[in-house]
């Protein structure tokens, strides 16, 4: 059947989903739909039915066999279970920009790596300079953190006129932020570590390098070694989302070892399904062996880490980032008491630290490592360049209200934390905005 035969019903199906693949690729349109999910987790959070809210995401989900059983809320599910599939492809980003990215080489990487410690460096000492109560401090943390996929998504809403290094520059100086990110969360929020859960994660990492040993290329054989993982670092203490950065990590760079390239393979068994599809006595069955040989082929074209990535990334994009920010960013406005001393300065602390201190740490930073001659601005990067990675930087949402869930037990304080993260991060994409187009219209 001709293209131009197919029903109309199936035309415009194919006209809408090719449409919406185009519209889902539009790095703005993530961040938009987190603001979205943030906007309506604040909304239902303060609304008649605010009940439900915390009803539903402290809704009790059981998994077992047998009498082995584990219940936890689903608010643990989603805060550690599947934002560990977001850290999966934080991993995965981080293992490819060390490969052939951003962070392949010293000299490439010394100036966003300089200008990242900066930016965690100066809001922390910021946040920490407000003068809290011991158990508050325990919030440092909260305002280090970038968010990768809003502060891109807001870059690209200046739209193309922005040279693409800076992109690169504040990609690289995220990624960074992202490392530091994952070792404060080791180091400084995992409680007493139980050593006897390292041995299960071992066995769980140890059958991972055998199936890549062995040349097991279907990322569906991992799944089991990654939930064993999984288990065994919930099991020491540490936060269990720290195996999916781990798992990203080990994912190989190039493709699985074949007999022969990819790419020839592909073209032998293109023309040998095409051999038999065009005998003319013809079984259908004989079909099945050489599409399997092509379809491995073709999946072995692009490395595990760049197929793995891009499969997961419309996923964690559209589906669990939106979906963790339903689950954490609903505050309860009135059960944050704002007139108290501790949750306000809280709530301050955070806020000046994300949008004062990071522009004032990554741009501080980055002046003095050129001033001192150790680096150089990368070509058509400027100081309004590094000026609009700074604001942006001010964008802490997911990561540090992931922290945020981390560092504080009281709920008074948690939910002025994730407050001001909220104000933080609004006003410092509108900086960021604002300042791109001054700057824009000044080139």
């Amino acid at each position: 059947m001709q293209l131009n035969q197919l029903p109309r019903a199936q035309q415009l199906a194919e006209r809408a989903f090719a449409n919406l693949e185009r519209f889902l690729h539009i790095e703005a349109v993530s961040g938009i739909v987190l603001l979205i999910a943030a906007i309506a987790a604040l909304i239902w959070a303060n609304s008649p039915a605010a009940d439900s809210y915390e009803a539903l995401w402290h809704a009790p989900i059981t998994i077992g066999v047998g009498s082995l059983v584990y219940a936890q809320s689903l608010h643990f599910w989603i805060n550690d279970g599947l934002m560990t599939i977001f850290f999966l492809v934080v991993g995965m980003e981080i293992r490819r920009e060390i490969h052939e990215g951003a962070l392949s080489s010293l000299r490439q990487a010394t100036l966003p790596m300089a200008a990242a410690i900066g930016g965690v460096v100066v809001p922390a000492l910021l946040y920490l300079g407000f003068g809290h109560a011991p158990s508050e401090q325990q919030g440092w943390a909260v305002p280090t953190a970038t968010d990768i996929a809003f502060a891109v998504g807001v870059l690209a809403l200046l739209g193309k006129s922005i040279p693409s290094n800076v992109r690169i520059f504040l990609l690289a100086l995220a990624i960074i932020d992202d490392i530091i990110a994952v070792l404060i969360i080791a180091f400084f929020y995992s409680g007493g570590l139980d050593y006897s859960g390292f041995g299960v994660a071992l066995i769980g990492l140890l059958m991972v390098v055998g199936l890549q040993k062995i040349g097991i290329g279907s990322a569906y054989a991992y799944i089991v070694p990654g939930a064993i993982t999984w288990v065994g670092v919930l099991m020491t203490g540490a936060h269990p989302t720290l195996a999916g950065v781990v798992l990203g990590l080990m994912t190989p760079v190039a493709a699985m070892p074949m007999r022969e390239r990819p790419l020839d393979a592909v073209t032998r068994f293109t023309q040998e399904l095409l051999g038999r599809a065009k005998a003319p006595e013809r079984d259908a069955s004989e079909l099945i062996s050489p599409l399997k040989n092509l379809r491995l082929a073709q999946r072995e074209l692009v490395p595990p880490v760049v197929r793995v990535q891009g499969a997961l990334h419309p996923w964690v994009a559209y589906g669990i980032m939106p979906v963790f920010a339903l689950a954490n960013a609903g505050v309860n406005l009135s059960g944050v008491d704002l007139t108290s001393e501790a949750p306000q300065w809280v709530m301050i602390a955070v806020a000046v630290a994300l949008v004062a201190g990071k522009p004032l740490g990554i741009v501080s930073v980055s002046w003095l490592m050129v001033r001192l001659g150790w680096c150089s601005l990368p070509e058509h990067v400027n100081w309004r360049s590094i000026t609009l990675i700074g604001l942006l930087a001010g964008i802490g949402f997911t990561m540090s209200i992931f922290i945020a869930n981390l560092a504080f037990a009281d709920p008074a304080a948690l939910g002025a934390a994730k407050l001001g993260v909220l104000c933080a991060s609004v006003i410092a994409a509108a900086l960021g905005l604002a300042w791109g187009a001054w700057s824009l219209r000044k080139r």
